[in-house]
């Protein structure tokens, strides 16, 4: 897979440089107070360096817990910019791509005149020819050619576009390799594709996803909660005779409130959306990504998604009656003119069987619509032959009077039942028999779905095929249920019923008809190739037009759910070892029996204060690599899930801080006898 946003290591660290930079930027208030947990942190900083200046604590360690405090802080913006660090190189790349773009614009009477990119509107029309770049999104009305979509997709392979066809969109700053095609522009300026993918990979636009909002409350609420416990702490002390330090006071209220999981939350968010980006996906916010990850439903297409699409004809089943060469020359010759892989994979078929290829002259080919379901030839000697779908045939037979024989169903029950579609043959009046078309299950899309089962999620396959062939398939396939004979309406009534019944639809789609159903899915993946409508529906596009990328994203999704989920365990956890160290600081002096808590032996008083911010420092940037790579991810049930993070990220939230505070302590004694 091709991805578009890979960095070196070199670069990775090129970076860092500019993120530490941005850190110290997000001090200003502005952005501070966006976080309620950090901006705490970034008050109590404050408090401690007014509280040292003003004489309340001893200079040295008033200012040691200044300094802690203001590097927790850093640390925790230096996460979030690491996080938005990763997109700005492929935002470079994009821009590049769009600069200085100059349009060839037709006016009403098909004239040319060349402006610049930025003033082209919505339905202007402009012509773009071999080595030019395409100045705007649009839709291709006249011609075909092949692009190279490197810049947006990374991927240097071409690609074709169409007019008329489900692969007709393309985007700004793409290259045209051949050809000359007219584009109908679509976006308005500032609001294309790219411009849309440069502020989504730099984070300017990345939106708090539910999951995020909520947690953010609840870190909120217990930050004011610990708030309030330590402001009125002091009036409770003076009942027992007791005076607390101020600095030790903040020092206790970082230690209580969830500092860990409120550093890490934003880049968590950005690096679900930068995951979803190095699968070549581009999610038009963080909720798609995350809501990926509560998907109940999958829907999809068979054609491409589950099995190749390229039918190939594969056996000649001929009636008992029928000599086997008189079907494979009828079949040869009702696909001579027929220009799809399964009418030359016929022809080729019928060739390998020893059936001579000769053009007849003066015949009329009869192409396939939608409408007959069939296609074939008319000969001067007027026969009139056929192939197409069992109930066309026997239409089309009756009407000239011919019979359709009992033993046909039965031939074509046996081929769709295999998983293969079958095509009937006819001449004139009379049924020769069956062509078996075979299309191949992709490899390990079986053992994908059984991912998917193991997570819960429900896979439903839509295809047109007729109901034992789609039944075949599902089963190979591994496919939990299936829609058999669908038109485009059956999609957007399945995800109609699926909501109705409370759970979460996903989809895949890439034509103008699938728009509807994109739109009502929860979570609508369309593909790059596909209409502007279609992208415009969907709130994801795959940029390497890969149907079957919907069962990465689920997985992406999970994956950032139980990331959040793991780390805000591990957060919480930790807290717990710290207020073992702050404690016994705070009153064991004044009360004596406190010493009890301070089952670490922490050396002083100031000695487990430090020890504790310390700690609580640098356990933020220790884990910015699991916040962006995210928790290794493996299908299991929600108990299951449940049950890892706990004995994990719980069990290894408590002990880690009460192994780590003791050596911090060991140091801090032998450097400054604490």
């Amino acid at each position: 897979m091709t991805t578009t946003n890979t960095q070196t290591p070199v670069d990775a660290d090129r970076g860092l440089v500019p993120a530490l930079i941005e850190s110290f930027k997000k001090l200003a208030p502005q952005h501070a107070f966006k976080n309620p947990v950090m901006a705490v942190v970034w008050l109590g900083t404050l408090v401690t360096a007014a509280a040292t200046i003003a004489g309340w604590t001893s200079t040295g360690f008033g200012w040691a817990v200044t300094l802690i405090l203001l590097i927790t802080v850093v640390f925790a913006n230096f996460a979030e910019s690491v996080a938005e660090a990763r997109g700005r190189g492929q935002a470079a790349s994009l821009r590049r791509a769009r600069k200085d773009l100059v349009a060839r614009r037709l006016d009403k009477s098909g004239r040319e005149t060349s402006v610049p990119a930025a003033d082209l509107r919505p339905d202007d029309r402009v012509v773009v020819e071999e080595g030019q770049l395409i100045p705007a999104d649009g839709e291709i009305v006249e011609g075909l050619a092949t692009i190279n979509e490197a810049a947006v997709t990374g991927e240097s392979a071409p690609v074709l576009r169409e007019a008329g066809t489900d692969r007709s969109g393309v985007i700004g700053g793409t290259k045209v390799l051949s050809d000359r095609i007219v584009v109908r522009v679509t976006a308005e300026p500032g609001n294309s594709f790219l411009d849309r993918m440069i502020a989504l990979v730099e984070g300017s636009n990345r939106q708090k996803t539910p999951n995020e909002i909520a947690l953010g409350i609840v870190l909120a609420v217990m930050t004011l909660t610990f708030l309030i416990v330590v402001v009125t702490l002091p009036f409770i002390s003076g009942f027992v005779d007791v005076q607390v330090n101020v600095v030790l006071l903040v020092a206790l209220l970082v230690c209580l409130i969830p500092t860990t999981i409120g550093g890490l939350l934003p880049a968590i968010g950005i690096a679900g959306m930068n995951r979803a980006l190095q699968a070549n996906v581009l999610a038009k916010s963080g909720k798609a990504v995350e809501v990926a990850g509560d998907v109940d439903v999958l829907l999809l297409d068979k054609t491409g998604t589950i099995t190749y699409g390229d039918r190939q004809a594969t056996a000649f089943h001929a009636l008992a009656t029928v000599d086997a060469s008189q079907l494979r020359q009828a079949a040869l010759l009702a696909s001579l003119a027929d220009p799809t892989p399964e009418g030359k994979s016929i022809v080729k078929l019928a060739r390998e069987k020893g059936e001579k290829l000769v053009d007849p002259e003066y015949a009329h080919f009869v192409p396939f619509t939608a409408q007959t379901r069939m296609s074939g030839v008319d000969l001067p000697d007027e026969r009139v032959i056929r192939k197409g779908a069992i109930d066309a045939i026997s239409s089309h037979v009756k009407a000239l009077d011919g019979r359709v024989p009992a033993e046909l169903q039965a031939r074509v029950d046996a081929v769709a039942r295999k998983g293969a579609t079958p095509l009937v043959v006819s001449d004139g009046r009379h049924i020769l028999g069956v062509i078996e078309l075979s299309d191949v299950i992709k490899r390990g899309i079986k053992e994908r779905f059984a991912r998917l089962r193991e997570m819960g999620v429900k896979t439903v396959m839509i295809t047109g095929d007729n109901k034992l062939t789609a039944a075949s398939i599902a089963a190979d396939a591994g496919m939990d249920d299936y829609i058999a004979e669908a038109k485009p309406e059956d999609k957007l009534a399945r995800i109609r019923a699926e909501q109705a019944g409370g759970r979460l639809v996903a989809m895949v789609g890439d034509g103008t008809n699938d728009a509807p159903a994109l739109a009502q899915a929860d979570v609508g993946l369309a593909m790059n190739s596909g209409t502007q409508a279609a992208k415009e529906a969907g709130n994801m596009v795959d940029l390497d037009s890969d149907p079957a990328k919907l069962l990465a994203i689920v997985e992406i999704g999970k994956q950032q759910l139980i990331t959040r989920g793991a780390l805000t365990t591990f957060s919480l956890a930790n807290d717990v070892s710290k207020y073992f160290a702050i404690l016994p600081a705070l009153f064991a002096a004044a009360i004596p029996s406190m010493a009890a808590l301070n089952v670490m032996n922490l050396s002083s008083p100031s000695s487990a204060v430090l020890s504790a911010l310390i700690f609580n420092a640098i356990i933020i940037p220790a884990l910015i690599p699991l916040a962006l790579r995210g928790v290794r991810f493996k299908p299991a049930s929600a108990t299951h899930l449940l049950r890892n993070n706990m004995l994990i990220y719980g069990v290894g939230g408590i002990l880690l801080p009460f192994i780590a505070i003791k050596l911090i302590d060991v140091v801090l004694a032998a450097l400054f006898n604490l």
